[in-house]
């Protein structure tokens, strides 16, 4: 038996503001239903019977291990130990990244220093012509600001041409970047998908769930980073939903005071990027139910060491 992956063809660039949502329609648009596996079986559609694991390795004061070899690792699925086909120490793999800006007025007081966080982050991260990006604005809807592109002056004018009010999508962003967008690079492989989220994690608005959020982002193999505007010094409910989107991505979250406290911020998130082992297994027993998995991934007799990863992967139905 072989899992089938559901993989769409690349995305078009497009500059301007794209609606994901309307606000408040009577019924549930298609955009907007529940999703069925008929929704995830369409375009192209490939066999595959191996897992991807993309994670970075590091020591107890933050450092990247980057010299360990297959022999290193070991992988669980459900506790049980899997044999790994395929590992490369990948460095260097195109980004596919979405943003995500908060523009509610939850946030308007902070919404400024927003801004000057998307662009900094635009500016450090993404390698024009190798690199690409999605803007996408979340108030009482999702909408994509700017669609896909690898030019840092359009991903910056669209940050800046961002307007704050509404009630706060953030589950519904998260969903929609990672199923209309990130999940339509093919093949997965090739590329290294994050999300970076810029916000204070509350969410007031938004149809689908935070677990169904975050399972597209499981189906996506994207990684999330989070950077709260949340300057109280007292973490509240939405960091806790920032921390549990990043802790099960395998990414990380972010809390500055200001945004010149951001430098050393982004610079862990591309270096990060930049630093991560790819592992390939298959599962044994194989299952096409479409249900989660769990997986972890260890090294070796190295306790003073910490794995940076997803923690399981939805398998498709048959």
């Amino acid at each position: 038996m072989k899992y089938a992956v559901v993989l769409a063809a690349a995305v078009i660039l497009v500059v301007s503001t794209v609606s994901i949502s309307p606000a408040q329609p009577p019924a549930p648009p298609a955009a907007a239903q529940a999703p069925t596996q008929s929704d995830e079986k369409t375009n192209i559609t490939i066999e595959v019977s191996r897992v991807q694991l993309l994670f970075t390795v590091s020591d107890k004061k933050g450092r990247f291990v980057t010299n360990l070899s297959k022999d290193d690792f070991e992988v669980f699925e459900a506790k049980k130990p899997q044999s790994i086909v395929e590992f490369n120490a990948e460095t260097n793999l195109p980004l596919r990244l979405a943003i995500l800006i908060d523009t509610s007025n939850s946030i308007r007081e902070r919404f400024k220093f927003q801004q000057e966080a998307a662009t900094d982050f635009v500016n450090t991260v993404i390698r024009e012509h190798e690199d690409k990006a999605v803007v996408v604005s979340f108030d009482t809807a999702a909408e994509f600001f700017v669609n896909v592109t690898d030019t840092t002056e359009k991903l910056g004018k669209a940050i800046h041409g961002l307007r704050p009010g509404g009630g706060t999508a953030l589950y519904d962003a998260v969903f929609f970047a990672c199923r209309d967008k990130l999940l339509q690079d093919q093949p997965k492989f090739k590329y290294r998908h994050a999300m970076v989220i810029i916000s204070d994690g509350d969410d007031n608005q938004s149809r689908w769930t935070r677990e169904q959020a975050l399972e597209m982002a499981h189906k996506a193999d994207t990684v999330i980073y989070a950077i709260s505007t949340n300057r109280s010094g007292i973490e509240g409910d939405g960091d806790k939903v920032l921390k549990y989107f990043a802790d099960q991505t395998g990414g990380q979250v972010f809390f500055p005071f200001k945004a010149q406290d951001l430098a050393q911020d982004f610079e862990n998130i591309a270096n990060e990027l930049r630093h991560q082992y790819n592992v390939l297994y298959r599962p044994e027993p194989l299952k096409a139910d479409g249900l989660y998995h769990p997986v972890d991934v260890k090294v070796r007799n190295r306790k003073d060491l910490i794995v940076r990863a997803r923690h399981g992967y939805y398998a498709p139905s048959m």
